[in-house]
């Protein structure tokens, strides 16, 4: 069974930063691809950011990229979400998600994910 558990969401001022993490507990051996999304209320779930099983490649929402970065350290290490420079329309509820890949695989649609966490909360207070 795959485990997805994020954390450090919270609640942050604008301009301020978090990152997020999410710990993927899967098969031994396995490369996991792992995405970030974010749905608000009332809105459309959003793909923030994305990175492949081994972590060497990565992608980022364009719309974020000057603010957001994904990392891993290694293939069996947490995938890291730090954010900066936040801001109010950032505010929503923060998910990783997980699928079976390649070491290279990197995945930005969210219905080709198959194992999800519950979410994390992140609001920016103005």
């Amino acid at each position: 069974q795959v485990q997805l558990i994020e954390s450090g969401g919270g609640l942050v001022q604008v301009g301020g930063s978090l990152r997020l993490s999410c710990t993927v507990s899967g098969r031994a051996g396995q490369y996991y691809a792992v995405g970030w999304f974010r749905q608000a209320p009332g809105k459309e779930r959003e793909t923030v950011a994305a990175i492949s099983g081994s972590g060497s490649a990565t992608f980022v929402n364009y719309s974020m990229k000057d603010r957001f970065a994904i990392s891993k350290d290694n293939a069996n290490e947490p995938v890291y979400l730090q954010m900066n420079s936040l801001k109010p329309e950032d505010t929503a509820l923060y998910s990783c998600a997980a699928v079976e890949a390649t070491a290279m695989g990197i995945i930005t649609q969210s219905d080709r994910y198959t194992y999800w966490g519950r979410g994390t909360q992140v609001t920016v207070a103005s």
